[in-house]
């Protein structure tokens, strides 16, 4: 049973986006592109679904610290003016926040996006977690992410596992979360969403 949830989480990941990719940027372009975070810090769980089955197919976090890092953990968002490091993703502004949502929403999969406000101790533990976890391998998005929500003080309770939509659940049920949905109606993968992006 496992092997067969497996395949079929791989091959929803494939057309997700929840592949392995290996870009490793230079310490000096991370470095240029990192954008200071000076509001609320916050934590948002993005979770790609499938419009026709409503299966989850791609988990993501959007870390607001100290710095705005994105953890697209086996992702295939790739966008030259983006350095990324381990599956993270530096220099998330709101507008490159947008177009990454923008990339995977389209006929065949909505974006969900779950907003919560945190502490600045509770940032800087989930910035350092993602920074230190290191690639991830293919269709371990939603595992790699819990894991590593549970180690952020007051989200212990977050149980590991493979499925999205069931992180997403698990999310939703935390007091503050603001959950928000983007539909768009783009054909295509992840990749032809990112060409469409204004260069």
């Amino acid at each position: 049973m496992i092997k067969s949830f497996l395949a079929v989480a791989l091959s929803a990941a494939l057309l997700a986006g929840c592949t392995e990719k290996g870009k490793e940027s230079p310490t000096e372009a991370i470095a240029s592109a990192a954008y200071s975070h000076s509001g609320q810090p916050r934590l948002t769980l993005i979770t790609m679904i499938n419009n026709r089955t409503g299966a989850g197919a791609h988990t993501s976090l959007l870390v607001e610290s100290t710095q705005s890092v994105l953890f697209d953990p086996a992702g295939s968002f790739l966008h030259e003016d983006v350095p990324e490091r381990g599956d993270v993703l530096y220099g998330m502004s709101p507008q490159w926040v947008r177009w990454y949502k923008s990339a995977h929403a389209r006929s065949s999969f909505h974006v969900v996006s779950q907003e919560i406000d945190v502490t600045p101790a509770q940032a800087a533990r989930a910035l350092q977690l993602v920074q230190s976890n290191g690639s991830v391998p293919s269709a371990m998005c939603s595992s790699s992410t819990s894991s590593l929500l549970r180690q952020v003080p007051g989200f212990q309770a977050i149980k590991r596992g493979f499925s999205p939509t069931k992180l997403m659940d698990q999310m939703g049920q935390i007091p503050g979360v603001r959950t928000t949905r983007l539909y768009e109606d783009d054909e295509g993968n992840v990749l032809d969403g990112v060409r469409a992006l204004p260069q």
